[in-house]
């Protein structure tokens, strides 16, 4: 008697199998994102084999085999943990035009620098125009060899043929596995496709990184099998207005996932940018009214940030209030409270208040700096020099402790700053910092000669 087979239905947003089709997934409730995959035995039996290679003790395995190897970018190293662990698999993901193929060829162009055979493999563009980039960025280099290829088999056989120490694949979402169902970037062959090249790198010792395009909110495209299969998941973001661009590890299974590395993208390609603060101070030397410098924490990196207030009489009935690079709803409550617990009146003046060179701060630990920020445009008076305040501002006006003081003021002094208006509690001693304690909202506009 034949065996009976049925069709499975895979939805295309979170991986979710169904025996048949329906209309809303019930796994994430995306409507139309089941679609008809491969067949599956309903009479499948598991039989044992005998391994190729027994299991061996612990204390047998040789950890040699997992030493990283530097990329050359000390900024990719960071996130990566101290660079690309052979064997691993690495998953770049990102908004179109970010930089994810500039970066990751200039990163074969280091590879292959350091007498390594690279392969770069693009599915989505043509040699010459990857070759264009190679020439702007200085990626010509004759151990980095490159194919236009979407045929993964094809891949297989270049790689059969050169031998890299390094395979780029860019992207996963347009390559092809052949005897798969399913058209390109479908659920059904983003995981095939994954799924071979793992393996391959897992039995050759290749380190595979793997471009991944995004959806509209900004996560992998694709099942979320994808962010199983591979070893590392890194997000590269940036705001198209700005040259800044972000690399976050989500996902890390030889390192930590809260390291940040920051880069810049100028027309000859990506730099790293190892000191990221002075992008986003405007005034080292002299700081204006309305001008307060605090320390973000951005992961486990302190980069110094600078927050900008300006009050205007307000000619309509509801005054404004615009915020940029800041949690817009915490903005209105800083000031309610200078309003309330510091005698600050503007309800009748438009409030504008941002960051300076395009930096996104939403930890609690700006609102200090905003509220001095405001108080120094309401009276236009500056802001003592060389000074950074940090701290959480409650509704009763204390002024709340936050994590990594110690941290935040090393990075403060290292740049120079020689005062810090922190809240009280831990006593934090930083050579060549004057370090002040206030408790509430009243004590810090007095200490800075700010009060009404």
């Amino acid at each position: 008697m034949a065996k009976k087979e049925r069709s499975i239905h895979t939805c295309s947003e979170c991986g979710y199998s169904s025996p048949k089709w329906l209309g809303r997934c019930p796994e994430c409730g995306s409507w139309g994102t089941l679609e008809l995959g491969a067949t599956q035995r309903a009479d499948t039996k598991v039989t044992a084999l005998t391994p190729a290679s027994p299991a061996l003790p612990m204390s047998k395995i040789s950890a040699s085999a997992s030493t990283s190897i530097s990329t050359g970018i000390g900024e990719l190293d960071r996130v990566l943990g101290s660079g690309i662990v052979p064997g691993s698999v690495v998953l770049l993901a990102g908004e179109p035009g970010v930089g994810k193929s500039t970066l990751l060829l200039e990163v074969a162009a280091g590879w292959a620098r350091q007498d390594r055979v690279a392969l770069y493999v693009t599915a989505e563009e043509s040699a010459g125009q990857v070759r264009l980039r190679a020439e702007r960025t200085g990626a010509v280099i004759d151990s980095l060899y490159l194919a236009a290829e979407s045929n993964l088999d094809v891949v297989f056989g270049h790689v059969e043929q050169l031998k890299p120490s390094l395979l780029i694949v860019d992207s996963v979402q347009t390559m092809t596995a052949p005897g798969v169902e399913g058209v390109s970037g479908g659920v059904a062959q983003s995981r095939a496709v994954t799924a071979a090249l793992t393996t391959l790198a897992k039995t050759k010792g290749i380190p595979v990184l793997l471009v991944g395009h995004v959806t509209k909110d900004g996560n992998v495209a694709g099942p979320r099998v994808l962010e199983h299969l591979v070893d590392v998941v890194l997000n590269f973001e940036g705001d198209r207005h700005s040259s800044l661009r972000m690399l976050r590890g989500i996902k890390n299974r030889f390192g930590a996932t809260d390291e940040v590395g920051c880069f810049e993208q100028q027309s000859d390609g990506i730099h790293e940018v190892p000191d990221p603060s002075g992008l986003f101070l405007s005034h080292k030397e002299e700081t204006p009214d309305g001008t307060a410098v605090m320390v973000s924490m951005d992961g486990v990196r302190p980069i110094l940030a600078e927050v900008q207030a300006l009050l205007v009489q307000s000619p309509a009935k509801n005054p404004r209030r615009a915020v940029t690079g800041l949690d817009s709803t915490r903005v209105p409550m800083v000031l309610a409270v200078l309003a309330a617990r510091a005698g600050l009146k503007t309800a009748d003046q438009d409030a504008y208040v941002a960051t300076v060179g395009g930096m996104k701060i939403f930890e609690p630990a700006s609102d200090l700096a905003v509220a001095l920020a405001t108080a120094s445009a309401a009276h236009h008076r500056a802001l003592p020099q060389r000074m950074v305040v940090i701290g959480e501002v409650g509704l009763a006006g204390e002024i709340r402790r936050v994590p990594n003081i110690r941290r935040r003021l090393q990075e403060a002094a290292r740049l120079g700053y020689t005062r810090a208006l922190v809240p009280d509690g831990e006593r934090v001693d930083v050579p060549g910092m004057k370090v002040t304690y206030v408790k509430d909202i009243a004590s810090a506009l007095a200490e800075v000669k700010l009060g009404s």
